[in-house]
């Protein structure tokens, strides 16, 4: 029903201020002020006065452009979580996650993000730091023209990566090191979640279950330690370091491009070893 209908079956008093606002779905209060606005300024007086302000917060266009030519000139292909902490912490902005994102997206420099699937339960944390750690690798081209293995190794309560380096290869000696960065920095910790490589454990057959009396140097070593070793038995149960590795691949290389690690024709070339 119209305001107009509603006004005049009230003056007419066929309808009291109550049922007139429930005719309109308002609340009573409302539509006394409703009444006040008409009666003051006639149907102009009911248009939402929002409409025609213009938000004191509302960022000059200048600033808008500035925005989009730094993401087009020096961050392109950055996703907007990453951009934004440089954004913050390297061009001094001040705006938020929200506003640099809507900025971006309807610049179409960056792309929405398509709906979530269907939730999954995720595996309780550790309760307290240094009572589980994960350490896995993942490989990927880190410079152009090169690829490497990134180990990390990271705590399960609070996700802080302890140790991080670039090898040529996934292996023993590998592992070792990062124990040994984590060890000399922190300390001994409870246990540690791997993945089922051969420098980790023997597995007699192939997607089967390790041998947790036959053991690898590792194995060896971490026992003697006192440190737990867990095995993985599925991508999902290292969720933590997959989507860790995600975040890595997507913007350590833009970042070692940005400081001039290009690869074997690059400025400055990086080595295994280093991060």
């Amino acid at each position: 029903m119209r305001f107009a209908e509603a006004y005049e079956g009230w003056r007419e008093r066929r309808l009291t201020q109550e049922e007139a606002a429930r005719l309109l779905g308002v609340h009573e209060r409302t539509f006394r002020r409703y009444i006040d606005r008409y009666e003051e300024a006639g149907l102009d007086g009911l248009l939402d006065r929002r409409l025609s302000q213009v938000s004191q917060r509302r960022a000059a266009v200048d600033e808008v452009l500035r925005l989009t030519e730094l993401y087009r000139s020096r961050y392109e292909g950055w996703n907007v979580k990453h951009f934004h902490s440089f954004y913050r912490r390297i061009h001094a902005g001040v705006r938020s996650y929200t506003w640099v994102k809507q900025r971006l997206q309807e610049a179409a420099l960056v792309p929405k993000a398509p709906g979530r699937g269907k939730h999954r339960k995720r595996r309780e944390r550790a309760p307290l730091p240094g009572m589980m750690l994960h350490q896995d690798g993942s490989t990927h081209a880190w410079v152009a023209g090169r690829q490497w293995d990134l180990i990390v190794t990271m705590d399960d309560a609070t996700n802080e990566h302890y140790a991080m380096c670039f090898v040529e290869e996934e292996g023993t000696a590998s592992s070792f090191q990062g124990v040994q960065e984590v060890i000399g920095q922190r300390g001994l910790f409870s246990s540690l979640y791997t993945d089922r490589g051969s420098h980790y454990w023997h597995t007699p057959e192939a997607g089967g279950k390790v041998d947790k009396n036959h053991l690898t140097q590792f194995g060896r070593a971490m026992r003697q330690l006192g440190i737990e070793l867990i095995p993985a038995y599925s991508p999902e149960a290292r969720g933590r370091s997959e989507r860790a590795f995600q975040t890595h691949q997507g913007r350590l290389p833009k970042e070692l491009a940005a400081q001039g690690h290009h690869g074997p024709r690059g400025r400055q070339p990086l080595s295994p070893g280093g991060l």
